[in-house]
């Protein structure tokens, strides 16, 4: 019997099916951050939210006016864990209190990345989100085989220089595929 080792999907986009129910991740895009045989952990990366970085600084440091810049940061809404907890992805060099590089990427959990951003010295580009998207072991797995995803190669361009409507169409069109001519039904071979 051939032995088959598992393939992970870090540093990979899923692009969520029309046929998706979950509302949590109907017509999503979201980059896989970690995924392992324990599990996965990912943040959606095309949902912005009501909230802006002034808003959150507001929190943060309530003493401090924001500067005027930062009601033009949106913030995302990157999955239904934990969405008090921040996540900002961005741009590779720079490094906080946590911060994971991720190949090409990084992950700033600290408000730091926060502040940095704020002040104008934080990084060349950035995405920030509360919350995150996390699968136990053999969950994402199990929803790629019942069709509920399509997996994408990684282009920071989609996170960083597009709108954020324009996500999860560029993913697919990578892929060759135009989300609006699939069926909404899922079968199976």
């Amino acid at each position: 019997m051939k032995n088959v080792s598992p393939s992970y999907l870090k540093h990979q986009f899923l692009i969520a099916m029309p046929h998706m129910a979950d509302p949590h991740f109907a017509q999503t895009l979201t980059y896989i951050v970690e995924h392992t045989a324990n599990g996965a952990m990912g943040l959606v990366v095309n949902r912005p939210q009501e909230l802006n970085l002034a808003d959150i600084l507001e929190q943060l440091r309530p003493d401090i006016e924001p500067p005027a810049r930062c009601l033009d940061v949106p913030i995302y809404i990157g999955g239904p864990v934990q969405t008090d907890r921040g996540f900002v992805l961005h741009s590779s060099g720079q490094t906080f209190q946590a911060t994971i590089d991720l190949g090409g990427l990084s992950l700033s959990t600290s408000q730091d990345v926060l502040f940095a951003i704020a002040d104008g010295v934080g990084p060349e580009k950035s995405l920030i989100t509360l919350g995150y998207a996390g699968w136990e072991a053999g969950q994402l797995e199990a929803e790629l085989a019942d069709n509920a995803w399509l997996t994408c190669p990684f282009a920071p361009e989609i996170i960083f220089d597009m709108a954020s409507d324009q996500r999860l169409d560029a993913a697919a069109k990578r892929l060759g595929i135009q989300l609006s001519l699939l069926t909404s039904q899922a079968g199976h071979a």
